[in-house]
């Protein structure tokens, strides 16, 4: 069974510096329908203006990973992290026992669009954690690129919870697969372009929840603004 979850039907925030697109409840935009999908708690889709960003702020229990589709965002924490992440490039940041932390966009002259995504950890008080890594263009390309997982397999960013985070890049024509294991769930989030999912069109911002299905059919559809689509699956328990 495949649930579709129109881009158009998300919750918005517009704060001027933040223009914000909520998948699931988040602040001040209440969904019950709509408060999550299995361990998958939180997706943003967020553009932040030039030189603005998310002041200080604290989180606890939860696998925070950000993806940057473009532009820089520069990041520092109370574990004294400073990095910028860049497109092509993962950040997770595990919250466990409580950290605080600022974003802001590292540009005084361009916009940063960004994914972030919140994800339940399997347990409360973990240690905080940061990680960062590449994941190049051509490693996402025709392929499922897993950028998440728990156990950090072939170099994934590793989170706290039984999810695989998978990135692909499609131009149109082109095909990637997913078979799952019995009883795994996935929700797939179109960030950019246009993608067909087991033959149903889905474009920039779209996503969809997957329960009791035995593969995912990803296809590149040609798209109004060019480019490939962007997809990111994750397969969950």
């Amino acid at each position: 069974m495949i649930t579709l979850r129109p881009a158009e039907e998300r919750g918005h925030a517009q704060h001027g510096w933040l223009d914000s697109w909520h998948t699931f409840s988040f602040a001040d935009y209440h969904d019950p329908a709509h408060m999550g999908f299995r361990q998958l708690r939180v997706i943003n889709e967020d553009r932040v203006q030039p030189g603005a960003g998310f002041p200080t702020h604290p989180h606890a229990d939860m696998e925070i990973v950000t993806y940057v589709l473009a532009g820089a965002l520069e990041h520092k924490d109370s574990m004294g992290t400073g990095s910028v992440i860049r497109p092509g490039e993962v950040q997770r940041m595990s919250a466990g026992t409580g950290v605080t932390h600022s974003e802001f966009n590292a540009s005084r002259t361009e916009l940063v669009h960004l994914l972030q995504i919140w994800i339940l950890p399997e347990r409360r008080g973990l240690r905080p954690e940061y990680e960062q890594k590449e994941f190049p263009e051509r490693e996402r390309r025709r392929r499922l690129r897993l950028i998440a997982a728990r156990d950090g397999a072939d170099g994934a960013v590793t989170i706290h919870q039984d999810v695989r985070l998978y990135a692909t890049l499609l131009a149109p024509g082109e095909r990637v697969t997913h078979t799952f294991a019995p009883g795994r769930h996935a929700w797939v989030q179109v960030a950019r372009g246009d993608v067909r999912l087991n033959g149903t069109p889905l474009t920039a911002g779209d996503g969809a929840a997957v329960s009791d299905e035995r593969a995912l059919d990803l296809v590149g559809e040609p798209a109004p603004a060019g480019g490939a689509g962007e997809v990111l699956l994750f397969d969950l328990a």
